[in-house]
């Protein structure tokens, strides 16, 4: 029962990720900052690997910076 918990957990971040790459893809931004937002969901990416929780912490975070428009705020991610 465990396992298929966690694969439902793996299925909503998943879907997360998803939603935060089309959100990035949709946004007028310079590459560069581009770029970088993509890297920081492919890293959240790979951390779902070993870090279920820390993973879905990370994503939170970004999608509230990004919310609030934190990485123009700096120009750069």
């Amino acid at each position: 029962m465990e396992r298929d918990g966690q694969l439902e957990l793996y299925g909503v971040l998943a879907a997360r990720l998803k939603e935060a790459h089309a959100r990035v893809a949709n946004l007028q931004l310079p590459d560069d900052t581009r770029l970088e937002l993509n890297r920081k969901l492919l890293a959240v990416t790979a951390a779902a690997k070993h870090d279920l929780a820390g993973a879905a912490r990370r994503l939170d975070v970004f999608l509230r910076e990004l919310d609030q428009g934190g990485f123009l705020d700096r120009g750069t991610a």
